[in-house]
Protein backbone atom coordinates (compact mmCIF):
# COMPACT_ATOMS: atom_id res chain seq x y z
CA UNK A 1 0.00 0.00 0.00
CA UNK A 2 1.02 3.22 -1.05
CA UNK A 3 0.12 6.68 0.06
CA UNK A 4 3.44 8.73 -0.87
CA UNK A 5 2.34 12.17 -2.86
CA UNK A 6 -1.43 12.10 -2.28
CA UNK A 7 -2.84 15.61 -0.44
CA UNK A 8 -4.33 13.97 2.88
CA UNK A 9 -4.25 17.30 5.62
CA UNK A 10 -4.73 20.52 6.04
CA UNK A 11 -3.32 22.70 8.81
CA UNK A 12 -4.42 26.04 10.25
CA UNK A 13 -2.01 27.52 12.67
CA UNK A 14 -3.79 30.80 14.26
CA UNK A 15 -3.96 33.78 16.36
CA UNK A 16 -7.75 32.78 17.77
CA UNK A 17 -8.74 29.34 17.78
CA UNK A 18 -12.46 29.83 18.84
CA UNK A 19 -12.52 33.00 16.12
CA UNK A 20 -11.51 31.02 13.63
CA UNK A 21 -13.06 27.46 14.29
CA UNK A 22 -16.99 29.66 14.11
CA UNK A 23 -15.57 31.41 10.76
CA UNK A 24 -14.52 27.65 8.81
CA UNK A 25 -17.91 26.45 10.87
CA UNK A 26 -19.65 29.07 9.24
CA UNK A 27 -18.37 29.15 5.50
CA UNK A 28 -17.54 25.86 5.00
CA UNK A 29 -20.42 24.35 7.15
CA UNK A 30 -17.61 22.27 8.92
CA UNK A 31 -17.90 20.89 12.75
CA UNK A 32 -14.89 21.82 14.86
CA UNK A 33 -14.61 19.80 18.33
CA UNK A 34 -11.25 19.60 20.65
CA UNK A 35 -9.00 16.89 19.43
CA UNK A 36 -8.82 16.07 23.05
CA UNK A 37 -4.84 15.94 22.85
CA UNK A 38 -3.56 15.97 26.21
CA UNK A 39 -1.21 19.57 26.88
CA UNK A 40 -2.00 20.62 23.80
CA UNK A 41 -5.16 22.39 22.22
CA UNK A 42 -5.39 21.41 18.75
CA UNK A 43 -9.15 21.38 16.98
CA UNK A 44 -10.56 19.27 14.31
CA UNK A 45 -12.60 19.67 11.54
CA UNK A 46 -15.35 17.45 9.96
CA UNK A 47 -17.19 17.35 6.87
CA UNK A 48 -19.35 14.64 6.55
CA UNK A 49 -18.15 12.20 8.44
CA UNK A 50 -14.56 12.79 7.12
CA UNK A 51 -11.67 14.53 9.52
CA UNK A 52 -10.65 17.40 7.10
CA UNK A 53 -8.59 20.03 8.80
CA UNK A 54 -6.94 20.72 12.13
CA UNK A 55 -6.30 23.82 13.75
CA UNK A 56 -3.72 25.10 16.41
CA UNK A 57 -2.44 28.56 17.58
CA UNK A 58 0.40 29.80 16.15
CA UNK A 59 1.75 31.42 19.11
CA UNK A 60 5.18 30.79 20.27
CA UNK A 61 6.24 29.01 16.77
CA UNK A 62 9.43 29.56 15.52
CA UNK A 63 9.90 32.91 13.52
CA UNK A 64 6.11 33.70 14.93
CA UNK A 65 4.53 32.89 11.64
CA UNK A 66 1.20 34.73 10.78
CA UNK A 67 -1.90 32.87 10.39
CA UNK A 68 -1.63 30.33 7.75
CA UNK A 69 -2.66 26.74 6.06
CA UNK A 70 -0.44 24.37 6.04
CA UNK A 71 -1.41 21.80 3.24
CA UNK A 72 -0.21 18.20 3.87
CA UNK A 73 1.37 15.28 1.62
CA UNK A 74 1.54 11.26 2.87
CA UNK A 75 4.80 9.94 2.93
CA UNK A 76 5.37 6.40 2.90
CA UNK A 77 7.97 6.68 5.05
CA UNK A 78 8.69 10.06 6.62
CA UNK A 79 12.40 10.15 7.30
CA UNK A 80 12.82 8.78 4.05
CA UNK A 81 11.44 11.33 2.37
CA UNK A 82 12.38 14.28 4.41
CA UNK A 83 16.06 12.90 3.90
CA UNK A 84 15.24 12.98 0.05
CA UNK A 85 13.84 16.63 0.50
CA UNK A 86 17.38 17.66 2.38
CA UNK A 87 19.34 16.16 -0.63
CA UNK A 88 17.16 17.78 -3.18
CA UNK A 89 18.03 20.93 -1.48
CA UNK A 90 15.00 21.28 0.32
CA UNK A 91 14.69 22.22 4.16
CA UNK A 92 13.36 20.21 7.20
CA UNK A 93 11.86 22.68 9.13
CA UNK A 94 10.79 20.58 12.09
CA UNK A 95 11.01 16.73 13.15
CA UNK A 96 10.50 14.04 11.50
CA UNK A 97 8.48 12.90 15.10
CA UNK A 98 5.51 10.93 16.46
CA UNK A 99 2.01 12.13 16.96
CA UNK A 100 0.53 9.38 18.81
CA UNK A 101 -2.12 7.43 17.60
CA UNK A 102 -1.77 9.04 14.40
CA UNK A 103 1.75 8.54 12.60
CA UNK A 104 4.69 10.55 12.25
CA UNK A 105 5.26 13.69 10.91
CA UNK A 106 7.72 16.82 9.88
CA UNK A 107 7.35 20.06 8.25
CA UNK A 108 9.80 21.07 5.19
CA UNK A 109 10.13 23.47 2.36
CA UNK A 110 10.77 22.84 -1.35
CA UNK A 111 14.33 24.65 -2.70
CA UNK A 112 12.29 27.54 -3.80
CA UNK A 113 10.84 28.04 0.14
CA UNK A 114 7.41 26.81 -0.01
CA UNK A 115 6.54 25.47 2.95
CA UNK A 116 4.46 22.10 3.52
CA UNK A 117 3.78 19.34 6.02
CA UNK A 118 4.70 15.29 5.54
CA UNK A 119 2.70 13.04 7.29
CA UNK A 120 3.06 8.99 7.20
CA UNK A 121 -0.24 7.37 9.16
CA UNK A 122 0.01 5.09 11.58
CA UNK A 123 -1.46 2.20 9.46
CA UNK A 124 -2.04 -0.11 12.35
CA UNK A 125 -4.78 2.91 13.65
CA UNK A 126 -6.57 3.55 10.50
CA UNK A 127 -9.78 1.36 10.14
CA UNK A 128 -10.11 -0.92 6.81
CA UNK A 129 -12.46 1.87 5.45
CA UNK A 130 -9.68 4.63 6.29
CA UNK A 131 -7.39 2.92 4.89
CA UNK A 132 -9.44 2.23 1.75
CA UNK A 133 -10.51 5.38 1.04
CA UNK A 134 -7.01 7.14 2.06
CA UNK A 135 -5.44 4.99 -0.55
CA UNK A 136 -8.20 5.49 -3.22
CA UNK A 137 -6.99 9.23 -2.80
CA UNK A 138 -10.33 9.92 -0.48
CA UNK A 139 -10.21 11.76 2.80
CA UNK A 140 -9.20 15.33 3.61
CA UNK A 141 -8.80 15.92 0.35
CA UNK A 142 -11.73 15.42 -1.75
CA UNK A 143 -12.75 17.40 -4.83
CA UNK A 144 -16.32 15.78 -5.20
CA UNK A 145 -17.62 16.56 -1.64
CA UNK A 146 -18.15 19.93 0.03
CA UNK A 147 -15.84 20.97 2.92
CA UNK A 148 -13.19 18.66 1.93
CA UNK A 149 -9.70 20.11 -0.16
CA UNK A 150 -10.30 20.21 -3.40
CA UNK A 151 -7.31 21.84 -5.03
CA UNK A 152 -3.77 22.19 -4.15
CA UNK A 153 -2.37 25.88 -5.84
CA UNK A 154 1.67 25.92 -5.99
CA UNK A 155 2.85 29.91 -6.50
CA UNK A 156 7.16 29.50 -6.96
CA UNK A 157 9.75 31.79 -8.16
CA UNK A 158 10.74 28.85 -10.46
CA UNK A 159 7.57 26.78 -11.55
CA UNK A 160 9.78 24.50 -13.68
CA UNK A 161 12.37 23.74 -10.65
CA UNK A 162 9.26 23.06 -8.44
CA UNK A 163 8.19 20.60 -10.65
CA UNK A 164 11.06 18.91 -11.01
CA UNK A 165 11.13 18.62 -7.13
CA UNK A 166 8.10 17.20 -6.82
CA UNK A 167 8.18 15.38 -9.50
CA UNK A 168 11.25 13.62 -8.05
CA UNK A 169 9.87 13.19 -4.62
CA UNK A 170 6.14 12.70 -4.58
CA UNK A 171 6.72 10.79 -8.64
CA UNK A 172 3.97 13.61 -9.54
CA UNK A 173 3.33 14.06 -13.35
CA UNK A 174 2.46 17.03 -15.40
CA UNK A 175 -1.04 17.55 -16.58
CA UNK A 176 -2.76 20.27 -19.24
CA UNK A 177 -1.11 23.51 -19.24
CA UNK A 178 -2.90 26.50 -19.44
CA UNK A 179 -1.49 30.01 -20.72
CA UNK A 180 -2.03 32.91 -18.78
CA UNK A 181 -0.65 35.19 -20.61
CA UNK A 182 2.08 37.86 -18.66
CA UNK A 183 1.36 35.73 -15.77
CA UNK A 184 3.38 32.46 -18.10
CA UNK A 185 2.03 29.02 -17.70
CA UNK A 186 -0.25 27.07 -15.48
CA UNK A 187 0.38 23.52 -14.76
CA UNK A 188 -1.94 21.18 -13.37
CA UNK A 189 -0.34 18.33 -11.29
CA UNK A 190 -1.24 14.85 -11.10
CA UNK A 191 -1.10 11.89 -8.71
CA UNK A 192 -2.29 8.42 -9.31
CA UNK A 193 -3.93 9.64 -12.74
CA UNK A 194 -5.80 12.24 -11.04
CA UNK A 195 -5.04 16.02 -11.25
CA UNK A 196 -4.37 17.27 -7.20
CA UNK A 197 -3.38 20.92 -8.25
CA UNK A 198 -1.23 23.13 -10.41
CA UNK A 199 2.29 24.97 -9.72
CA UNK A 200 2.39 28.91 -11.44
CA UNK A 201 4.78 31.60 -11.19
CA UNK A 202 4.49 33.85 -8.01
CA UNK A 203 2.26 36.43 -9.17
CA UNK A 204 0.60 38.80 -6.26
CA UNK A 205 2.35 36.06 -3.99
CA UNK A 206 5.48 38.00 -1.78
CA UNK A 207 6.66 34.81 -1.37
CA UNK A 208 6.82 31.07 -2.77
CA UNK A 209 3.52 29.43 -1.08
CA UNK A 210 0.79 26.50 -1.14
CA UNK A 211 -2.80 27.83 -0.94
CA UNK A 212 -5.70 25.22 -0.37
CA UNK A 213 -8.85 24.98 -2.02
CA UNK A 214 -11.96 24.13 -0.11
CA UNK A 215 -14.76 22.60 -2.06
CA UNK A 216 -18.26 24.55 -1.08
CA UNK A 217 -22.15 23.51 -1.02
CA UNK A 218 -23.34 26.30 -2.81
CA UNK A 219 -22.84 29.10 -5.54
CA UNK A 220 -19.78 30.63 -4.73
CA UNK A 221 -21.28 34.47 -5.06
CA UNK A 222 -23.37 33.61 -1.57
CA UNK A 223 -20.08 31.83 -0.16
CA UNK A 224 -18.50 35.61 -1.24
CA UNK A 225 -20.94 37.29 0.56
CA UNK A 226 -20.97 35.48 3.74
CA UNK A 227 -17.10 35.55 3.60
CA UNK A 228 -17.32 39.17 3.91
CA UNK A 229 -19.91 38.80 6.29
CA UNK A 230 -18.18 37.05 8.90
CA UNK A 231 -14.96 39.51 8.40
CA UNK A 232 -13.47 37.72 6.07
CA UNK A 233 -11.55 39.47 2.80
CA UNK A 234 -12.34 38.83 -0.82
CA UNK A 235 -9.14 39.02 -3.23
CA UNK A 236 -9.78 37.65 -5.97
CA UNK A 237 -13.36 36.22 -7.56
CA UNK A 238 -15.34 35.24 -8.44
CA UNK A 239 -13.69 33.66 -11.59
CA UNK A 240 -14.60 31.12 -13.79
CA UNK A 241 -11.91 28.33 -14.16
CA UNK A 242 -11.59 25.49 -16.51
CA UNK A 243 -14.41 22.44 -15.07
CA UNK A 244 -16.27 24.41 -15.29
CA UNK A 245 -16.39 25.56 -11.54
CA UNK A 246 -15.89 29.28 -10.11
CA UNK A 247 -13.42 30.36 -7.56
CA UNK A 248 -12.46 33.02 -4.84
CA UNK A 249 -9.33 33.70 -2.95
CA UNK A 250 -9.73 35.14 0.32
CA UNK A 251 -8.30 35.46 4.05
CA UNK A 252 -9.78 34.64 7.25
CA UNK A 253 -10.57 36.74 9.68
CA UNK A 254 -7.15 36.28 11.65
CA UNK A 255 -5.55 36.54 7.75
CA UNK A 256 -4.50 32.97 6.99
CA UNK A 257 -5.08 33.11 3.20
CA UNK A 258 -7.45 29.98 1.70
CA UNK A 259 -9.48 29.72 -1.48
CA UNK A 260 -13.11 28.29 -2.27
CA UNK A 261 -14.58 26.60 -5.89
CA UNK A 262 -17.82 25.47 -6.23
CA UNK A 263 -20.91 26.41 -8.53
CA UNK A 264 -21.80 29.73 -10.04
CA UNK A 265 -25.14 29.41 -9.21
Amino acid sequence: MRFQGSPCWYELGTTDLDAAGGFYARILGWQVTDSGMEGFDYRLAKSGGDMVAGMMSNAGQQGSPPPNWLIYFAADDCDQTAGDIRAAGGTVCHGPADIPGTGRFAVVADPQGAVFGLLQPELSQMSAEDRAKAEAGGGAFDPQKPGHGSWNELMSSDPQAAYGFYAGIFGWTKGDTMDMGAMGTYQLLRHNGADIGAVMGLGDAPVPVWLPYFGIDGPVTTVIDAIKAAGGIIHQGPMEVPGPAWIAVAQDPQGAWFAVTGPQE
